[in-house]
């Protein structure tokens, strides 16, 4: 199993709408994709109000993810409308082989 991981940042009124585009266009679609094992949402507040975002999207293999993302896996794969709510976010994205996994 593979976690690809990807961070970005929103600001406090514009996080939630992260979230719900999240919910409601990439996930579905995500969904479809053979191999998707599922993902988290993760948020913490900065210092300076602003919301940090992570997205961990599971993975059965390498081969799934390139379903998803093409031949170079660690692009990011980011929607305008994402874009247009996000302060800033990774262009590259980071994968690791889940080596234990409890309760998820």
């Amino acid at each position: 199993m593979i976690a690809r991981l990807w961070s970005a940042g929103a600001s406090a009124d514009k996080a939630p709408d992260y979230t719900r585009h999240l919910e409601e266009r990439v996930l579905p679609a995500t969904r479809a994709e053979d191999g998707y094992a599922g993902a988290l949402l993760l948020e913490r507040e900065n210092d300076d109000g602003d919301i940090e975002l992570l997205v961990v999207t599971l993975w059965e293999s390498l081969d799934a993810i390139r379903g998803f993302a093409g031949d170079d896996i660690e692009r990011a794969v980011v929607a305008d409308e994402a874009a247009a709510v996000l302060t800033g976010f990774d262009d590259r994205v980071r994968h690791y082989r889940i080596a234990v996994r409890d309760g998820l």
